[in-house]
């Protein structure tokens, strides 16, 4: 039975008992986003149509085993709080998760449940790092330590991808049909980058898999928009304080939420699209390209020019007329310009909504959280961009500016002299750079574009980018980032 003290009356119902559900998903990476988006949508959709064989089956596969314990105490039901604009709140109950579990070292109760006959679909939110692809070149990275172990040990695999392998496998061997593989991380093509990440993955184990898995498999692409801020110690005492009891799995979302998807899948679907914001559509790439390059660009040029600043979240960011300024001449003057979409597209009101959400106080979004894994980030959302403009001889600098302040920032080091703590696969690697070349501008900023696992070497040499970059660079490092945001204003 659900946790009874859930059932609550600043609850809104949930529409079903969760005993109900059998699993005919399984989901790898039970975080924030999937509670807030992927599994909101599918407890909507089952109170919505009944069908109660679309539960979910959530799985850590690298920690977050005291998620799951506090999940397991509460029967996997949460609450979602959906935070507007005006201070306003509403918040849902979510029960779709029929079972959670983490494996953190044997993979193989969760490859038994993902080749088990009522296993439909296998979805994804592992990050862009999780797929263990090289930004620039898209191939599998071999060389990775976990890769190495997984193909060397096929029965009980680390990666996503390895378990996803496996277990396709292993539903081969047992003439099963295959599930769908659903990726609902925001990448672009996520579905075509993990079919390429898998089918590398099978070549490299077991040929004749590989060749099953192009044949049979489905990899539908998808568009995923959602602000889920990391829950900190105040996010869950402001829940506390609301509803009267703590909920420990609780999320703090907007109340915004879109969800495009590719209509192809091996072993049916739920009817996700009977929920607002959520759609079916035969091509996701262009709704994916103007959320990348519009939402996610800008939010990563404030992420970085924000945290060097002193903002600790993007409403504070936006606090600063300054700032917004620059944010609006990006998205509607470097991303919009670049866009091309099926139907006419109003972007202008498309940036005053995201200006709107941007500033929602009741999110405290952090740049910290925004700026996490940036070498696998920039390439999706500010290159392709930059590309386009440069061709068309358009003028980059708030794009320049963001790549500025990413090199400041992954150097390791804020304006006051303090060390940031960069989250990125590269990290190392990129402090390294910063050290070698600290007392040389020009030349730090060389060094970095020529990292081909996150700026192509045709954009690394063209004179216009490394020139417009090279100038940002050095007026974030004499002005500071915020002056350097300033100053911008004034030019647009």
């Amino acid at each position: 039975m659900i946790n009874k003290k859930l059932q609550h009356e600043k609850i809104v119902a949930n529409g079903y008992d969760g005993t109900e559900l059998t699993a005919g998903i399984v989901h790898i990476g039970l975080g924030a986003f999937h509670r807030a988006h992927q599994a909101l949508y599918t407890h909507e959709t089952i109170a919505a149509t009944g069908a109660f064989h679309w539960g979910i089956c959530a799985a850590n596969i690298f920690g977050g085993q005291e998620l799951v314990q506090d999940l397991q105490e509460q029967d996997n039901a949460y609450t979602v709080t959906e935070m507007n604009p005006d201070g306003s709140r509403t918040v849902k109950l979510a029960t779709a998760i029929a079972r959670s579990l983490a494996v953190e070292e044997d993979r193989r109760p969760l490859l038994e449940i993902m080749s088990a006959e009522t296993t439909r679909i296998v979805s994804l939110t592992i990050t862009e790092k999780g797929y263990c692809l090289n930004p620039a070149t898209g191939e599998l990275m071999i060389d990775n330590p976990l890769i190495a172990h997984d193909l060397e040990n096929t029965h009980n695999p680390k990666t996503a991808l390895g378990v996803i392998v496996a277990a396709l496998g292993q539903r081969k061997a047992k003439g099963r049909l295959p599930f769908t593989v659903l990726s609902c991380d925001n990448v672009p093509d996520n579905g075509k980058r993990a079919r390429a990440a898998v089918i590398q993955m099978a070549e490299a184990m077991d040929k004749e898999l590989a060749a099953w898995i192009r044949e049979h498999v489905a990899f539908p692409c998808t568009m995923v928009d959602r602000i889920v801020p990391a829950m900190t110690e105040e996010s869950f005492a402001d829940v506390q304080s609301y509803l009267g009891f703590a909920d420990k799995g609780a999320i703090v979302t907007e109340a915004y939420r879109q969800w495009v998807i590719e209509d192809h899948f091996t072993m049916g679907r739920p009817e996700w699209d009977k929920i607002d914001g959520a759609m079916f559509v035969s091509d996701v790439q262009p709704y994916e390209e103007m959320k990348l390059r519009m939402l996610n660009g800008s939010h990563s040029i404030l992420a970085y020019l924000g945290y060097l600043a002193g903002y600790e979240t993007i409403d504070a960011c936006m606090q600063d007329e300054q700032f917004v300024k620059v944010t609006r001449h990006y998205m509607n003057h470097e991303a919009a310009v670049t866009l091309e979409m099926p139907e006419p597209t109003d972007f202008a009101s498309y940036a005053e909504k995201l200006i709107e959400r941007f500033s929602n106080p009741g999110l405290k979004h952090r740049t910290w959280q925004i700026a996490m894994d940036g070498s696998q980030k920039v390439p999706q959302r500010w290159l392709n961009a930059a590309r386009t403009l440069l061709a068309e001889e358009k003028s980059l600098a708030a794009i320049a500016l963001g790549i500025g302040g990413w090199m400041h920032y992954v150097s390791g080091t804020d304006e006051q002299g303090n060390g940031i703590d960069v989250r990125d696969p590269m990290a190392e690697q990129l402090k390294a750079v910063a050290i070698a070349h600290q007392s040389e501008p020009a030349q730090l900023v060389k060094a970095f574009l020529a990292l081909d696992a996150v700026f192509d070497p045709a954009l690394a040499a063209n004179e216009h980018f490394v020139a417009a970059v090279t100038d940002a660079y050095n007026t974030i490092r004499e002005q500071g980032a915020k002056q350097a945001v300033a100053l911008l204003a004034e030019r647009i």
